[in-house]
């Protein structure tokens, strides 16, 4: 008994801190995840339904029909298929060429190695809209525009993606080991696919989900670049079903609630991994 009463004293703070940790947790997941269940609402009534006050929050019963008539509208099967494509080729290449890049910038040594590294964080600043101008000229100097490799190469590889790979293998691979492989015969590729990729894989993997999502979710260099209907991706399709005079509440967001299905499906298999990597490089960071 004597030893009872210490222990339940000690517990009360930690019991209380977590009450308010779930608590707060509770209420910033409701807030994030209102927009998703509004946006199911909106794809499930009408546009009447949608803009009275105060606002319907119980979905209808609409869904199917605005569904089937997101998919007769616009090509969006065919808009589905193009964004998968773009996006997993870019989230794909920005795990490798990212990869490629921060190994040579943490690990080799070369003439202007730091400036190089520099001019490519400065590049972070400069806003993304600055940039549509020149690359739409060399896209089409190269003839493609209205073609998908217009959108893929552009996007293989990012400053911030270098830079934040070169962060994880500045701290995840030393330089003995390095040295100690190349004493053992290894070359330069050896030594990145074998002993330094595997080592960071977890922020490679976290990395290309980035690129996915950033690509998936990517509206105006689309819009730029992209002219007939059967090459959109699918924020171009979900733009195609609205006209210039009227916008359908409920269609657009059917379509959006349609686009935002594959990402919710993704993070449903690869949330945990992806929130491990970002963990992982937390703690090292």
């Amino acid at each position: 008994m004597m030893t009872s009463t210490p222990r339940s004293r000690s517990r009360r703070p930690v019991d209380r801190v977590r009450w308010w940790t779930y608590a707060l947790l509770i209420l910033g997941a409701a807030i994030c995840l209102f927009p998703v269940y509004w946006m199911f609402v909106v794809a499930s009534t009408d546009t009447a339904t949608a803009t009275e006050m105060p606002p319907e929050i119980v979905p209808g019963g609409n869904l199917p029909h605005l569904v089937d008539l997101v998919f007769s509208t616009v090509p969006f099967l065919r808009a589905l298929v193009n964004s998968v494509l773009v996006a997993g080729t870019i989230g794909v290449g920005h795990a490798l060429l990212c990869s490629l890049a921060g190994f040579a910038f943490a690990k080799l040594h070369f003439p202007g190695r730091d400036t190089l590294f520099l001019v490519v964080v400065l590049t972070m600043t400069v806003p993304t809209q600055l940039a549509i101008i020149p690359q739409f000229l060399i896209v089409a100097e190269l003839g493609w525009v209205d073609t998908l490799q217009a959108l893929i190469l552009p996007g293989l590889a990012s400053a911030f993606g270098i830079f934040w790979m070169r962060q994880h293998l500045s701290t995840a691979l030393s330089d003995e080991l390095v040295q100690a492989a190349r004493i053992d015969g290894a070359n330069t590729w050896q030594i990145f696919w074998r002993i330094a990729f595997p080592i960071v894989r977890p922020a490679a993997y976290v990395l290309g989900l980035f690129g996915y999502v950033t690509a998936w979710n990517d509206f105006l260099w689309p819009f730029v670049v992209m002219k007939s209907p059967e090459n959109y991706t699918v924020q171009i399709a979900i733009k195609a079903l609205q006209n210039s005079f009227d916008i359908d509440l409920g269609l657009a967001m059917a379509g959006s609630f349609v686009a935002t299905l594959p990402l919710l499906v993704l993070f449903v298999f690869v949330g945990r991994r992806m929130v491990a990597g970002i963990m992982e490089g937390a703690f090292k960071g």
